[in-house]
């Protein structure tokens, strides 16, 4: 079961933000209330970004990723339009497929199918091509200020979990849910839009590092990779 629970950790963890729940182990901080309201917040994030306007142009993206895990190098082509995604990990030899169509889901290894559980549906139909856009102000009452490894973050909390945004940059640092955490080491631009280039994550009793090495935009991807 742990090897299908790698590529679906990965998927929940960084395909929907939305996705990430409290967190029961979170370091207690000393934290400030934000001059900024979550709205701005997160308007400051898009911004970083590239612009909402430039970040809602982009219908699809293919990317390619390299994924470390207990010494495994595991390479990964993941395609988003809209809602749906398909990834295709290649371990040892080995083909792992994870799907989602816009209803429902499976990951498929060796021949073999396993549906994505019902709990995690209707979390990914909220998923987005560009993550951040997925992010809702509405969901928090309000904005505070930790922190976090000599830096200070315009922090998001909910019942869904925490986000870190650097305050001179704008940019997400770091989530922390139930499931796991994430941190951003570092970003990539392409056509003026930046994505998280490197990625720490810890999940399921498991480090993971997530290397994105190419990203294409608008094409590559048709309806028929979903099916």
């Amino acid at each position: 079961m742990k090897k299908i629970i790698i590529p679906f950790f990965c998927a929940v963890l960084f395909s929907v933000p939305a996705a990430a729940q409290k967190n029961t182990v979170a370091a207690k901080t000393e934290t400030v209330k934000s001059k900024l309201t979550p709205k701005e917040v997160i308007d400051n994030y898009l911004k970083a970004l590239g612009g909402k306007e430039k970040l809602e142009s982009v219908k699809s993206v293919i990317l390619e990723n390299t994924i470390s895990v207990q010494g495994m190098e595991v390479s990964m082509v993941a395609k988003k339009m809209g809602n749906r995604f398909r990834s295709e990990q290649s371990v040892m030899g080995q083909r792992m497929v994870q799907l989602f169509d816009g209803e429902k889901g499976y990951f498929e290894k060796m021949g073999q199918k396993q549906d994505i559980p019902a709990d995690k549906i209707a979390e990914l139909k909220k998923g987005q091509v560009i993550d951040a856009l997925a992010y809702d102000a509405a969901n928090y009452s309000s904005a505070t200020v930790e922190k976090l490894d000599g830096k200070e973050y315009n922090v998001l909390s909910s019942d869904k979990g925490k986000f870190y945004f650097d305050v001179s940059t704008g940019l997400l640092y770091k989530t922390i849910g139930k499931e796991g955490s994430a941190t951003v080491r570092s970003y990539m631009t392409v056509d003026g839009i930046k994505f998280p280039q490197e990625i720490e994550a810890e999940g399921n009793g498991q480090k993971i590092t997530i290397k994105t090495t190419k990203v294409a935009i608008n094409s590559g991807v048709s309806d028929e990779d979903f099916k």
